[in-house]
């Protein structure tokens, strides 16, 4: 199937979620049950409520499809946050669009993107937001974006603010860099290679591993909670957009990192969020 075949498919998908979606404005996702944690004694202002509306529109030069998940409307401040993101990603592809002038793209532009509630927690609140934007070339440029809102709080858990020293990000860099490799050796193995092609391909995308691994924040700012039955942080799934660690073929990829590596390096604000031995 074509580019342009399997864009008009993803759109047309996408369209009939949205449809989809209206249907089920009442569902929300199972919440486990989950201890508090002391919040800060500075006090936040409310934030101000956003309204997370689907986005349908359909030009001859253009297509744009955002979907949200209801219950992020819960929590204001993560609407924004939610908002800001689709914003961003619909102006730079109007822009992409202005740029034509009076020419047409030989395939309308095409902006998909899909929020997912992954957690919905009296502690922890996590979305996911997953889709692409075509603007000419093979393939849409991927969008990968994870979002952690403590409720308690009133504020996303970034990467920056996680680790409590440096010693803590080379932990974390060292565990997803040995992990990414098992996974490319894995698959190597599953190709019809020869073993020397297979030790090739590893060697080749070890270079890729290691300096989209290195132990910087911005390496690391994807990522969603994993909840064990009592709402806890049981480990952390670190997201990897296409590019950073490997080929555009390879898709995104996760690395699974337990709390039981990252808690001697988590700041003490966060310590309360994870499931302790």
């Amino acid at each position: 199937m074509n580019r342009f075949a399997q864009g008009s498919l993803a759109t047309a998908v996408l369209l009939a979620a949205l449809a989809g979606c209206k249907q089920e404005q009442q569902a929300a996702p199972v919440t486990p049950p989950q201890a508090g944690v002391e919040a800060p004694a500075t006090t936040t202002a409310a934030p101000t409520a956003v309204e997370l509306k689907d986005v349908i529109e359909n030009t001859p030069s253009y297509i744009i499809g955002i979907s949200y998940p209801p219950a992020a409307s819960k929590y204001p401040g993560l609407a924004s946050e939610l908002a800001s993101y689709s914003e961003h990603a619909k102006a730079e592809l109007l822009k992409a669009v202005s740029e034509l002038g009076n020419d047409k793209p030989t395939a309308p532009y095409e902006l998909s993107l899909a929020y997912d509630m992954l957690a919905d927690t009296p502690a922890v609140v996590a979305v996911s937001a997953d889709g692409s934007s075509y603007t000419g070339g093979a393939h849409g440029q991927p969008l990968v974006a994870r979002f952690v809102w403590l409720p308690e709080q009133q504020r996303l858990l970034k990467a920056e603010d996680l680790m409590s020293s440096a010693k803590g990000w080379q932990a974390l860099s060292d565990y997803a860099e040995d992990k990414l490799l098992e996974q490319a050796t894995v698959r190597a193995q599953g190709e019809d290679l020869s073993p020397e092609e297979q030790q090739a391909q590893v060697r080749n995308l070890s270079k890729m591993i290691d300096e989209g691994t290195a132990p910087d924040p911005t390496n690391f700012s994807q990522f969603q909670p994993v909840l064990d039955a009592a709402g806890k942080i049981s480990a952390l799934r670190f997201v990897f957009a296409p590019y950073q660690v490997g080929p555009y073929s390879d898709g995104t990829q996760t690395v699974d990192v337990p709390a039981a590596v990252l808690l001697p390096h988590v700041a003490a604000d966060y310590q309360g969020l994870f499931a302790h031995p």
